[in-house]
């Protein structure tokens, strides 16, 4: 990977740690992923419309078709995340996302694109798989049932992750669709598909669940996941330009470390020492594959 790329995969990870935290301390299911949305829309725009009037690209119906994938991805993405911070730990669920994430990647990037990593794929994996077991063994009781649950989520929200990338990074690789645009168009894409649900909660001004109540409680998270989560990928959509995916995808995922971190300092969820060991584990992974 050049310097250029490192440089934005690092501030990628960054801030995609950053606003994952946001969205575990608001939990706010579909509303919360409707409301960030609605802001990024607002907040991109005037990046967005400076795209199409500099740019000198095509975008027709095939590419729009390709965003519009992106966006039902990246939807089943928020929503799975929500629900998986909603009954879980940050310090497990997202390590293991983005731990399973860019081993699938790497797999589907090796059957489909061709790409080639060496064999260090393989303890890469086993790495990973070590720190996941690790994340799930608790001593016993109700906190064996959560860490179990929390890997279960991490591990459906890793498999969306895996898909995205590789449908994203063919879209600004191969299609040459400018990373803001995709992610913008996705954005507008994900508003159409969750509007239906949100406008018949338009009435409601109560509620855990409401529109007004999300946003009163939970203003400065929609707005900080509302800058920082496009931000964070498009960082990522720009080093995939020139990287391949096998080499961003897993060197993005040294945010991991910063979330279990956070997880366990900042939001009091216990267990930090093992935790950390085991996303050191996985991040040694992670590096094994990026650099075999």
């Amino acid at each position: 990977m050049s310097g250029i790329a490192i440089a934005l995969v690092l501030a990628a990870a960054v801030a995609h740690a950053a606003w994952n935290t946001l969205a575990k301390q608001a939990s706010g299911g579909a509303v919360f992923v409707w409301l960030f949305s609605a802001a990024s829309a607002c907040i991109y725009l005037p990046f967005a419309i400076a795209v199409v009037a500099l740019g000198d690209f095509r975008f027709g119906p095939a590419e729009l078709l390709v965003c519009l994938v992106s966006a039902g991805l990246h939807l089943a993405y928020y929503l799975l995340l929500q629900k998986g911070y909603a009954v879980g730990d940050l310090s497990v669920v997202y390590p293991t996302a983005r731990a399973a994430g860019p081993t699938l990647s790497v797999l589907a990037a090796v059957l489909i694109f061709g790409e080639r990593p060496s064999p260090w794929v393989l303890l890469g994996g086993l790495l990973i798989v070590a720190g996941v077991v690790a994340l799930v063994w608790e001593p016993g009781g109700p906190s064996r049932d959560r860490a179990r649950g929390s890997v279960a989520f991490g591990l459906l929200v890793g498999a969306i992750i895996g898909c995205y990338t590789l449908w994203d990074a063919h879209a600004v690789s191969a299609l040459l669709i400018p990373p803001l645009l995709l992610d913008y168009v996705a954005t507008l894409g994900r508003l159409a598909m969750l509007s239906p649900y949100v406008a018949r909660r338009r009435g409601r001004s109560a509620g855990p669940a409401s529109i007004a109540s999300v946003w009163r409680e939970h203003r400065r998270a929609v707005l900080g996941v509302a800058i920082l989560s496009p931000l964070s990928y498009i960082l990522v959509l720009m080093a995939l330009v020139s990287t391949p995916v096998s080499y961003v995808a897993p060197a993005r995922e040294v945010s991991v470390l910063f979330a279990v971190l956070i997880g366990g300092q900042l939001l009091g969820e216990g267990s930090t020492g093992r935790r950390l060991l085991a996303a050191v584990v996985m991040f040694a992974g992670i590096v094994v594959l990026a650099t075999g």
